[in-house]
């Protein structure tokens, strides 16, 4: 009995001390999982942040002068030649920002490179706030346009190297988004303040961002890149937390660039080699439909188009700044769900349907048909082209360029992408009205055309990059 009695005991002891509820180590990892990612990706976030701010500053740019050129002109007495001089240098800056972007995020890092950008926007815009005349005007024009260039290439490619794969598109999406802001608030409030005081405003987000990069790790992948072994676990290490297992990742990166590093070193006319021609087609490709499809023409004339069809220019004007906001904003949320090849293929599909309809209307006019159905089937037309470009078009080629090339040719390869961009930016905008001139109807067919060529080009070339590392991505590349 004694016998019996000892071993019951023991058991009953044994079953006191088992917790009630059993957590498996499956179960405590699902939950730590999930505490760690909630905790683990402020760093991200706050990173993020700090780099869009250059993207609101790009807005800031680009958005400045529309809303001040008839106080600017009356206030400095600038002729229509000068301050055209002054709208326009901004994309030559921005191209010869574009063109040493690349080698100069290489060399002196993605803080380094959006550090120095910003200096030439602050002091672009102490130059035109102290401008007395011309010729002070168009210098710190070119070097806020500079700052643009390289803003233009460094944030999308430093947001993708520091993103998780499950977030990399959203956060690389929010650079659209916070152009689209930078713009639309300038147009807002430029209408409301001098133009003196519109160029100060323009010093806040440079001044967030040079603080916040104090804050904020390096690009793992390029401290990686350099060499810089121990400051490249510190990067990954504060961006995932302090109790992530970053083993695995930092493993892949390390063993990319290692096979990286065998390949000669690149400059720009080494990229037409074969074996980068897949990604420099998708990039470069990506960008020229971007804008010979007709953004910039559309966008820096949106009054113009709207009186030339019979519809009131300020409150179309103040409706395109409206919209694209929360278009682009919708874009970020569905870019790591629906994908980049949708999107790409339903804005290019609104392009089409926008351009035809804008044309139409121009063609009923200069006919005399249907007189009071042209200006709505403009304004129609415009607010769909401007909202499928946000959704899609404006944003998903910088996404798929921050991740398609190959970190040894990225600053070249980047570098020629973003020149692609501006240089067409430019040739849209200055062949525009000469295009209106000739035929408005045709105009806008060919933009069409132009788009509609883009969505085979989307079906045939372009790859899905939703859900993988940036690793994954070139390697399959590289493969087809």
């Amino acid at each position: 009995m004694k016998e019996d009695i000892e071993p019951s005991e023991n058991r009953v002891n044994e079953e006191i001390r088992t917790p009630l509820i059993i957590q498996t180590n499956k179960s405590e990892k699902v939950e730590n999982g999930c505490y760690e990612k909630k905790q683990d990706r402020c760093m991200v976030y706050l990173s993020t942040f700090v780099a869009v701010c250059g993207s609101y500053s790009f807005g800031s740019c680009a958005g400045y002068s529309s809303p001040i050129q008839s106080a600017i002109r009356e206030d400095l007495n600038l002729s229509i030649a000068e301050f055209s001089l002054f709208g326009s240098i901004l994309t030559f800056g921005a191209m010869i920002g574009a063109i040493t972007s690349g080698p100069i995020a290489d060399y002196i890092g993605r803080k380094g490179a959006m550090r120095m950008s910003s200096g030439f926007c602050v002091a672009g815009w102490l130059a035109i706030y102290f401008a007395q005349g011309a010729l002070a005007l168009d210098i710190g024009r070119l070097a806020t346009g500079y700052g643009m260039g390289v803003f233009s290439y460094v944030v999308p490619v430093f947001i993708a190297e520091i993103a998780p794969k499950d977030l990399r598109g959203a956060l690389t999406t929010i650079n659209q988004l916070m152009i689209c802001c930078g713009v639309s608030v300038s147009f807002i409030i430029g209408t409301m303040m001098t133009w003196r005081m519109l160029a100060l405003t323009g010093l806040i987000p440079c001044a967030i961002l040079i603080f916040g990069l104090f804050i904020i790790p390096e690009s793992p992948r390029w401290l990686a890149k350099i060499g810089n072994q121990k400051e490249f676990e510190l990067a990954l290490r504060k961006l995932r937390g302090k109790d992530a297992d970053i083993s695995e990742e930092a493993a892949e990166i390390k063993d990319y660039i290692e096979t990286l590093e065998k390949l000669p070193k690149v400059n720009l006319f080494d990229l037409f080699q074969r074996r980068y021609s897949s990604s420099l087609i998708v990039g470069v490709g990506l960008m020229v439909f971007q804008q010979f499809g007709g953004i910039n023409g559309i966008c820096f004339y949106t009054g113009s188009i709207f009186e030339s069809s019979g519809f009131p220019s300020d409150i179309g004007t103040i409706i395109y700044a409206i919209i694209q906001v929360p278009i682009t904003a919708l874009g970020a949320a569905l870019i790591d769900r629906a994908g980049r090849k949708p999107l790409l293929l339903v804005s290019g599909t609104g392009l089409v349907i926008g351009c035809v309809l804008t044309g139409v209307s121009f063609y009923l006019k200069g006919h005399e048909i249907a007189i009071k159905v042209a200006p709505i089937l403009a304004v129609t037309g415009i607010l769909v082209y401007i909202g499928s470009f946000s959704v899609g078009m404006g944003a998903v080629p910088w996404v798929v360029m921050s991740e398609i090339y190959p970190i040894n040719i990225k600053g070249a390869a980047g570098s020629l992408a973003t020149l692609v961009n501006w240089f067409g930016a430019w040739a849209c905008s200055y062949t525009f009205n000469f295009l209106m001139t000739w035929n408005s109807f045709g105009t806008f067919i060919l933009y069409a055309a132009v788009n509609a060529l883009s969505i085979l080009f989307v079906i045939k070339i372009v790859p899905e990059t939703k859900g993988r590392t940036l690793e994954q991505i070139q390697a399959a590349i590289n493969a087809s």
